[in-house]
This record gives structure tokens, C-alpha cells and sequence, in this order.
């Protein structure tokens, strides 16, 4: 007979692991920074990543505890996403920062709600797909939650937020195909959607010298690709096995932003290339257990949420460790578990703990099974082995 798994101890450790070793990489690289005349006062960056370490890891233990599917309820979910849609418009209305809207700021504390948006939107979908899991077959099907989902990236994308505006864009395509979506909408959905992220790329210069950086950084590496060429320097200076925790010397007066978009070039260069393998290893396990979390969920609702989650904090450590290593363009997007900022980290907390709820609740069975499939999405997300 079917029971029911126990908590998914590996899952627990690597987001335990990540955790602790985001925060002594972030003391490390923040390090520089609590000397008399720093432009950035390091010790208050650490006293507000612990004070947000601590109502994430209360918050993960909750999110462990109670059952995952209140959240499926069409109610919650738009309650959830209703919440995320105040806050950026909360944040579009607040004081800009270095010339962009992204943060709420109240007191000393801040806020950056296209962090929570990124949870918001795998939940309304997940929500939402289960619901019309038969009928994801045309355009018509697929209007409503393109549309809300197209709302939530456009906000973003005014703070301006480029970057995590495609985040949130990928995800959730990557969540309807694994929804049942079939491939032919996401062919006919791409020549409508890449000319208009051509546009939003031309629209504005810097992007564009993001884009001319990346392609030839060393020609530009005291102009628009200082960050890039830094951060590569950063990288490979610390070799096979790196110059040692806290020694790290491209942080001190070189390397931009150590303590948040480019705290894995710390990392590289302190741990060297075993240490910076290491954290890879680690979110590829974290990835490889959620998707196990996922084919192993009792419905359709547990899969997609457990298989979002995974994407999101995954894709997005990707993201920037390609960002670093000057595969891909600059972008703002922070390191999950290590960078600099709150709500990151407390939105990486509350994923690994619904990860984990979904995870106990998932059934496993006997070998001498048969695969039964209940739905569209069952052709891409497997239901559970069934014993006949």
C-alpha cells in the first residue's frame, strides 16, 4: 500500500547548508565595509540579513507545518497575488532609489516586493492550472492567467526591473508546460512576446550596453563592463582552491556590489573553483530533490507548485552565477540564499519549507506498479505510481 514520506531530510540539509553558507559568505564580503569611511556601512548589512535569516527560518518552519493545499483555494491564491500587486504598485508610488522603484521602505527597514511577486505568481498558477487542467488546449484557455501573469511582469518591468520581469516570464512558461500547455501555443506565444522583449531591451540605452559589454567586455572594461570584467577577475583569482574565507582582496576595492548581485565572484575567489563547484552542486541537488518532491505529490496542484518553486530559485542562482562568470548579460538579480537582502532570503526560506510540506505529503509505493494517468499535465508532471 501507498504511505506517506517522511520529511525529506536531504532537501532539509542542502537548504540548511545554503543557508549557512549564504550568511558567512555574506559576512565575508561585507566585511570591507564596516571600516570608518566605507560608502556602505557592512555591520547594518548583516544585522538586517539576520533579522530577516530569523523571520525566515520561522517562517520556513511554518510554512512546513501547516497543509499545502489551503493553497490551492482559487480564493487564497488571488488573495496571495492581490497582495503582491499592492505591493508593487506600493513600491512604483515609493521614492525612487538610484533611480528605480523597487523597494517599500518603512523606517529602516526595506522591502522588495517583485521578490514576493515570484512566489505570488507560481502559487496563482499552479492554483489556477490545476483548475483547468482539461482545458489548456487553446488561447482562449490560457487568457485569463496569461493576462494576470502578464500584469505582475509589467509591473516589475516599470520599476524598472528588466531582469526579474523575464524571471517571472520564464517560470511561469516553463510551469505551462509542464501544465500540459501544448507546444504550439508557446511557438505562436513566442512571436508575439520576443519582439516585445526586443523592444523593452532597445528601449532603454543601458540595456543595450549591457548587451555590447557582455559580447565584448575587455574592450569596455572601465566603462559599462567594469562589473563583468571585475567579477571574472574575481573568479579566477582565486584558482583551484581559493585564497581562503575572508581573504578575499577584489571585494575590498575593485569588485561592485560584493555583498549582493555579485557576491558568487566572492565566493570564487575565496573557495576558488572547488568552493564555487560546491554551491553549484548544491542548487543542482536542491532542484533534483524538488523535482522529486514534485513527481512524487498526491495532485496536480502539489506538483506544479513543488515543480515552480524549484524552477524559481534555481533558475534564478543560475541566472546570476552566469552573470558573474560573464556568460550572460548583466542583470539585478540577486543569489538566493547568499545576497545581500531581505526579502530574498526570507522568499528562499518560505520555498524551501513548502518544498518541504509537499514533500511529507507525497506517497510512494511498492515497485509492482502501474502509472495512471489523470490528466492533460500527467503527459509532462507523472501522477504517483497507482498499485493495482
Amino acid at each position: 500500500m501507498a504511505k506517506r514520506l517522511a520529511t525529506d531530510r536531504i532537501l532539509l540539509g542542502v537548504a540548511v547548508i545554503l543557508f549557512g553558507a549564504g550568511l558567512l559568505m555574506l559576512w565575508s564580503a561585507s566585511q570591507p565595509f564596516s571600516e570608518p569611511g566605507s560608502r556602505v556601512n557592512g555591520e547594518a548589512i548583516m544585522v538586517r540579513q539576520l533579522f530577516w535569516a530569523v523571520l525566515g527560518v520561522t517562517a520556513m518552519l511554518v510554512g512546513l507545518r501547516f497543509d499545502y493545499r489551503i493553497l490551492r483555494s482559487r480564493y487564497v491564491a488571488f488573495s496571495i497575488l492581490g497582495v503582491a500587486l499592492v505591493l508593487l504598485i506600493g513600491a512604483l508610488a515609493s521614492p525612487s532609489v538610484n533611480e528605480t522603484n523597487r523597494w517599500i521602505r518603512l523606517g529602516g527597514a526595506s522591502f522588495q516586493p517583485s521578490e514576493f511577486a515570484k512566489l505570488a505568481v507560481v502559487i496563482f498558477l499552479a492554483s489556477e492550472f490545476e483548475r483547468r487542467a482539461r482545458n489548456l488546449q487553446t488561447f482562449r484557455d490560457l487568457l485569463a492567467p496569461a493576462f494576470t501573469v502578464g500584469v505582475v511582469t509589467l509591473l516589475v518591468y516599470l520599476e524598472p526591473d528588466f531582469g526579474s520581469a523575464l524571471h517571472i516570464a520564464l517560470v511561469a512558461s516553463a510551469l505551462a508546460f509542464l501544465a500540459g500547455v501544448p507546444f504550439r501555443l508557446f511557438v505562436m506565444g513566442a512571436a508575439v512576446v520576443l519582439p516585445v522583449v526586443a523592444l523593452g531591451i532597445a528601449s532603454a540605452s543601458y540595456r543595450l550596453e549591457r548587451i555590447f559589454a557582455f559580447l565584448d567586455p575587455w574592450a569596455q572594461r572601465q566603462g559599462s563592463a567594469y562589473q563583468l570584467v571585475q567579477s571574472v577577475i574575481a573568479v579566477g583569482s582565486g584558482g583551484l582552491t581559493g585564497r581562503g574565507f575572508m581573504r578575499g582582496e577584489q571585494k575590498t576595492s575593485f569588485l561592485p556590489y560584493p555583498y549582493s548581485d555579485f557576491i558568487f565572484g566572492v565566493v570564487g575567489e575565496e573557495l576558488g573553483f572547488i568552493g564555487a563547484l560546491i554551491v553549484v552542486a548544491l542548487f543542482l541537488m536542491f532542484l533534483w530533490r524538488g523535482l522529486r518532491t514534485a513527481q512524487r505529490a498526491p495532485d496536480l496542484f502539489g506538483r506544479l507548485l513543488a515543480a515552480g518553486l524549484s524552477m524559481t530559485i534555481v533558475s534564478q542562482a543560475f541566472i546570476n552565477m552566469s552573470v558573474v562568470l560573464g556568460l550572460s548579460p548583466t542583470k539585478g538579480i540577486p543569489l538566493p540564499f547568499f545576497s545581500a537582502g531581505g526579502t530574498s532570503l526570507f522568499v528562499s526560506m518560505v520555498a524551501a519549507g513548502l518544498l518541504l510540506n509537499v514533500a511529507r505529503r507525497a506517497v510512494t509505493t511498492p515497485r509492482r506498479a502501474t502509472r495512471k494517468p489523470v490528466a492533460i499535465a500527467d503527459k509532462r508532471l507523472v501522477m504517483p505510481p497507482v498499485v493495482r
